[in-house]
């Protein structure tokens, strides 16, 4: 079996003080998919393409057994070989194109596809290139649950090396046989999905912390003890000081005084020795504790949410928007309450992001009372971003870095790297929205680039805020949980899609 062997490496980014990664050795085997698994910003994207060659380590050596492909995060950009692969009629291409539902039409139009569409085009392209090492960062990102189906059944017929970010538990079950955990500077594998390797994760911190306590416990007692004994040394020194004080007269031959004082003297070294003993037994303990990694508190609230408070936040008419290729989007007349919750859901290239850049031209409410985190945030704008956050002011930069750690990413480790993750770029923006105090939330597939711990906290939060919502998602579980009823995307006609708007609902009855 050939493997692709991260050997010892170490990495770090020449804008950071400390490694990324620090002596790693994992094998990925061929045949075999492992999935990269941890916070935002700890590094996932970089082991992707440490894998894939466009980076090399700072010390170590990562070694390879063949030609490797990148599929990136973003869907900015067409992938390189769009046009050859949109013109190749080889039967491999052509069966990806049909598989992945890649139409004929797209190679002249990536700039009107959606991200779902783009997502499926940048992973058919790199399965045409037959690569034995393949690399996916969040794959499922923007799909369907039809498509994802789809894209599953493709990738397990890839019989390379395969590895893949995603915060896709299920596609994680289903289609990995190892998973690499990244606690930066370290990584841990651990066989199977990601269910079994993070209850092996819960169970392997529950027994380290159980050792820890006993063993901080028991060094505890020691040092107690060592202090006791030294304390009594400290009380014999005292007799013996007193007792030679009265003995000063030099014509005092009381040799039984002399024998008393001598043996008081030797207990007082013996105790001197024990105290010493037992504090260095101490000192060991503590110093083979085994390590416990360290848990940061997350979770945080949209205290500063309000409700608006005039009778709609979005009356917007009927109409249409165009979608491109002779198609359109059809809705009827749209209203949204200061407290309501709607979710937006249809399949990918239905017209979702051009109807929500459209309710955000008309909504009534002031916009900085709206936080609105886009679908895609490209490089550029999430680089801008950041270097907007650490020219703020001590005061505003600290509360949305707090923001930013309860959301479970590093704020130092964010504002020294070069670009910020798409899923630290979209916590920048909610905390930079909450500190605005929002009338209404508008998220474009908010559980996209983010941790599954992030997701949970941005799920908590959201579920406690007053204001209006509305949430474009195909994670249906998401969105039950927050109580939104649904404006539902259906295709008609080629040419034709409709909204179709579930009854509204009040608070009360969710």
């Amino acid at each position: 079996m050939k493997f692709l062997q991260f050997d010892n490496v170490t990495f770090t980014y020449p804008s950071m003080s400390e490694p990324l990664f620090q002596g790693l050795s994992a094998m990925m085997p061929e045949g075999v998919w492992t999935g990269i698994v941890g916070a935002n910003g700890c590094g996932k994207t970089t082991l992707l393409r440490l894998a894939a060659g466009e980076l090399e380590p700072t010390e170590g050596a990562i070694r390879s057994f063949g030609t490797a492909a990148y599929v990136v995060q973003r869907t900015d950009l067409p992938p390189d070989g769009w046009e050859d692969f949109m013109n190749d009629w080889d039967e491999l291409a052509m069966g990806l194109r049909d598989r992945l539902g890649v139409d004929d039409t797209w190679i002249d139009r990536w700039d009107t596809l959606s991200h779902g569409e783009r997502k499926r085009a940048q992973i058919a392209v790199a399965l045409a290139r037959r690569p034995e090492v393949l690399a996916l960062d969040e794959p499922t990102n923007h799909l369907d649950r039809e498509t994802r189906a789809v894209l599953l059944a493709a990738l397990k017929t890839f019989r390379g090396a395969g590895l893949v970010v995603s915060h896709d538990r299920e596609l994680l079950d289903e289609l990995c046989g190892q998973c690499l955990f990244v606690y930066p500077p370290n990584a841990v594998m651990r066989p199977g999905g990601v269910t079994e390797g993070l209850k092996a994760d819960r169970d392997e911190q529950s027994a380290a912390q159980s050792e820890h306590d006993a063993n901080a416990a028991k060094a505890r007692r020691l040092r107690a003890a060592a202090q006791e004994r030294r304390e009594a040394v400290e009380q014999i020194a005292a007799r013996v000081n007193r007792q030679k004080a009265l003995k000063l007269n030099a014509n005092d031959h009381d040799g039984r005084e002399k024998r008393r004082l001598a043996k008081l003297t030797n207990k007082n070294g013996w105790g001197l020795s024990q105290s010493a003993t037992l504090r260095s037994r101490a000192n060991r303990l503590s110093a083979g504790e085994t390590p416990v990694r360290v848990e940061y508190r997350t979770g945080f609230s949209l205290d500063g949410a309000g409700v608006s408070q005039r009778n709609y936040v979005l009356e917007m008419p009927a109409g249409e928007l165009p979608l491109g290729d002779g198609r359109r989007l059809v809705y009827p007349r749209l209203e949204l309450r200061p407290d309501e919750r709607v979710a937006l859901v249809g399949a990918n290239g239905f017209g979702k992001t051009t109807l929500v850049r459209r309710i955000l031209e008309v909504a009534n409410v002031e916009p900085e009372r709206i936080i609105y985190i886009p679908q895609e945030i490209t490089e550029e704008e999430g680089r801008k971003l950041q270097a907007e956050i650490k020219r703020l002011d001590d005061a505003p930069l600290g509360r949305i870095m707090t923001l930013v750690s309860r959301l479970g990413s590093r704020p130092a480790r964010l504002l020294a790297s070069v670009t910020p993750s798409p899923g630290e770029v979209r916590k920048l923006l909610l905390a930079r929205g909450i500190e605005r105090g929002p009338h209404l939330i508008v998220l474009d597939e908010p559980t996209n680039h983010l941790d599954l711990p992030s997701i949970e906290c941005l799920e908590s939060a959201l579920d406690e805020a007053p204001c209006a919502m509305l949430m474009v998602s195909h994670d249906d579980r998401f969105l039950d949980a927050l109580g939104c009823r649904r404006w539902r995307l259906v295709s008609v006609s080629p040419e034709e899609i409709h909204l179709l708007p579930e009854a509204p609902v009040t608070r009360n009855e969710v």
